[in-house]
């Protein structure tokens, strides 16, 4: 059976095929490459071929015709893979730290009931970086996640898992959850779609680490799959009772669009300059749009960008409402005992004694923060509002902006180490709340996923999808890895 494979061209009712042929021909799939990319860490195959009869069952059963079907089951019979930081109920649910190994989720997170409810069957979890606080998939539960066009290469993080599997072609939809990149940089990096969606829309519910001080305002579930056509349906699905907030039935005339291009952050010290190859795919996708669409791509350039990697660290940090500060990460690395002691994890790390990563060592003695520069946090919070202000107004409910998904392509494994504030092109973003699909263009001279984000206005969802629809005819979408 062929894996590459769109929601529309897997519908189990029109397919000459059983369900079970389905979901075994992607158990197969996954177990012919997760020995390489080490993406699904837990499986529920068994339970996945007993829910595929069921649909079998339902679908021979059923008097009322298929379209009744498909209408309450979009989804049945759809292979998923969900992020082990997601509750799915019966699955681990450690998010790589070593402390909770043993604890198992009891319910299912609400994107992740969702499309259970909508037909999909899940097929297990997939890694994650520890506490879903790094852009490379690594922890001492699960070891470490490669990049299915380099196995030398990241998948990225903290949906690296997600990514890989599905750059691999080994589910048809997944669900990744994003806070500084964390659905981007992964879909960037292993040539897939991602969509991060305007906070407050899908639920980040039964999640972990759980949100805490503002972080809800920045966090967004969303979408990750190899085809443009399926982010819609599935965030239909996952939005639940809150799908109205957004206009996702609007059909979208991309010749009355607004097109921006922001070519690069304006050369923070902190990020590495845009590469390239990127540069020239990012002006390669303006210049189709022109002339595909008749429209002008204006390039503007907003200074406060360069201080990107500031306003995500000051915003992450700041109280909520009650004044109460999010909790220490510290205290996350010990859960569901003491806090850890960073600098005691750091010399034990050193003769590799720690139960933690270096980047979450890192991040938790604090060596991150300390290049906050000489920036107050004040000074900061007046800047982000500044950019805030002037991107509201520039997007308004019409326009979309291309921005780099990430200075390079996929880098290599620890490489992040030596650039921390890479991640800063997509977490600005988050700390903006607009909503973003993350889009592949083929790939470059080494091989590797290009890509690019393009943005819209808070709840202009529809607007970026549309987009990403059209980039898809022209750039080609995902490339098979195996093609390489």
């Amino acid at each position: 059976m062929n894996h590459n494979m769109s929601l529309r061209g897997l519908n189990v009712m029109s397919l000459q095929v059983s369900s079970v042929e389905v979901v075994q021909a992607y158990i197969d799939r996954i177990q012919e490459v997760n020995p390489f990319v080490n993406a699904v860490v837990k499986d529920r195959f068994a339970a996945a071929l007993q829910e595929a009869a069921q649909v079998d069952k339902l679908i021979e059963e059923e008097t009322g015709g298929e379209e009744v079907l498909e209408d309450r089951l979009p989804l049945l019979g759809v292979p998923l893979s969900v992020k082990e930081s997601y509750a799915l109920q019966g699955m681990p649910f450690t998010t790589g730290l070593v402390s909770r190994r043993g604890i198992v989720a009891t319910v299912d997170a609400p994107p992740v009931a969702l499309l259970k409810r909508a037909g999909a069957i899940p097929l297990g979890v997939t890694n994650t970086s520890e506490l879903c606080m790094w852009y490379e998939s690594h922890n001492h539960i699960y070891g470490i996640t490669n990049n299915p066009y380099d196995l030398e290469r990241i998948p990225g993080g903290s949906s690296g898992g997600e990514g890989s599997i599905l750059g691999a072609a080994g589910s048809v939809i997944g669900v990744g959850s994003d806070i500084g990149g964390s659905i981007r940089m992964p879909c960037f990096f292993n040539g897939i779609f991602g969509h991060k969606t305007t906070p407050g829309v899908v639920s980040c519910e039964n999640q972990y680490p759980p949100s805490s001080g503002r972080q809800e305002e920045y966090l967004s579930s969303g979408p990750m799959c190899r085809y443009a056509e399926d982010l819609l349906p599935m965030l239909k699905i996952m939005a639940g009772p809150r799908v109205d907030m957004l206009s996702l039935n609007t059909k979208v005339d991309l010749k009355k669009l607004r097109f921006f291009t922001i070519p690069h952050d304006g050369g923070s010290p902190l990020t590495t300059p845009v590469s390239k190859e990127l540069v020239d795919i990012q002006r390669k996708v303006a210049e189709r749009l022109e002339a595909d669409l008749g429209v002008k791509v204006q390039e503007v350039h907003f200074p406060e960008l360069r201080y990107s990697f500031q306003i995500w660290d000051t915003y992450m940090v700041l109280p909520d409402k009650e004044g109460k500060p999010p909790q220490m990460f510290a205290e996350l690395m010990g859960e569901p005992g003491r806090p850890a002691w960073p600098l005691w994890e750091l010399l034990k790390w050193m003769i590799g004694r720690s139960d933690h990563t270096l980047a979450a060592i890192g991040k938790a003695v604090g060596l991150i923060e300390m290049t906050r520069m000489s920036k107050t946090p004040s000074s900061i919070i007046q800047m982000k509002e500044k950019l805030q202000k002037e991107v509201d107004e520039l997007l308004g409910a019409d326009g979309v902006f291309l921005y780099p998904s990430h200075p390079k392509v996929a880098p290599k494994h620890h490489h992040p180490l030596l650039r921390p504030f890479d991640f800063s092109y997509t977490g600005i973003i988050n700390m903006l709340g607009l909503p973003v699909t993350q889009c592949p263009l083929g790939v470059g001279e080494e091989g590797l996923p290009l890509g690019v984000q393009v943005v819209a206005g808070k709840l202009q969802d529809h607007l970026t999808l549309a987009v990403a629809l059209h980039l898809e005819k022209t750039f080609g979408g995902w490339k098979d890895p195996g093609a390489n």
